[in-house]
């Protein structure tokens, strides 16, 4: 069983779209179970809107010291994602969740306000556990190729940090899904959702690679 936190402590970033979708793309080929630990609870909002059965086993409104727990009871997960806090507030949450991660998934935009807050969450949260990580950017606008490549070279170069090659579009499917109770794996595949379950399912296979000792080593930059 691997835990992966999905974690920053910046707000607004999509962490409750990467944990439902991520935890959606993972449960095509495993079992999947999603926590929710933060008191805003979207993802139990989400998970309550569904139109169709959930793809994942789902656990909301749980108290983070549980999930060490986990790992001693063998629970029969490949892999446990975790939707964390967004605020100063909770850090002795979101830190009791990284204590007890594999992976931390930091979903970050492409806004220069939220650099200082993945830097902090990164250096002052992941770092001094030794945690691996990296970042996803999340939101990057299709219409514009020179945004993903200038926040890819400021990831790459100016601070790096570890990311994902793969990164999540902006797409009107994202924003809807929680409203309209679905998930990747409930899209119809059309032409209006081909590139969302596409961003997801890639996001999937990298993930799901980074726990496969044969590719780990070149996922990541």
């Amino acid at each position: 069983m691997k835990m992966i936190a999905v974690a920053n402590q910046k707000g607004g970033v999509g962490k409750t779209t990467v944990t439902m979708q991520l935890g959606a793309a993972l449960s095509r080929r495993h079992r999947v179970l999603v926590v929710d630990v933060d008191r805003q609870q979207s993802t139990v909002w989400w998970a309550e809107n569904m139109r169709d059965r959930l793809p994942f086993d789902f656990a909301g409104s749980q108290n983070p010291q549980m999930l060490s727990r986990l790992h001693e009871l063998r629970i029969e997960y490949d892999f446990v994602l975790v939707d964390t806090p967004g605020s100063l507030e909770d850090t002795a949450v979101l830190e009791t969740v990284l204590d007890a991660a594999d992976f931390a998934v930091i979903p970050m935009t492409p806004e220069p306000l939220a650099v200082e807050p993945t830097l902090r969450t990164i250096g002052r949260l992941i770092d001094p556990r030794h945690l691996r990580h990296a970042v996803l950017l999340n939101r990057i606008d299709a219409r514009n190729p020179a945004q993903l490549h200038r926040w890819q070279e400021l990831l790459d170069t100016t601070l790096g940090i570890p990311r994902f090659d793969t990164y999540l579009r902006q797409y009107k499917a994202h924003a809807d899904a929680p409203i309209l109770g679905q998930l990747v794996t409930t899209f119809r595949d059309n032409q209006r959702t081909a590139g969302t379950i596409g961003d997801v399912t890639r996001v999937g296979y990298e993930m799901t690679a980074q726990f496969a000792p044969a590719t780990a080593a070149r996922m990541f930059r």
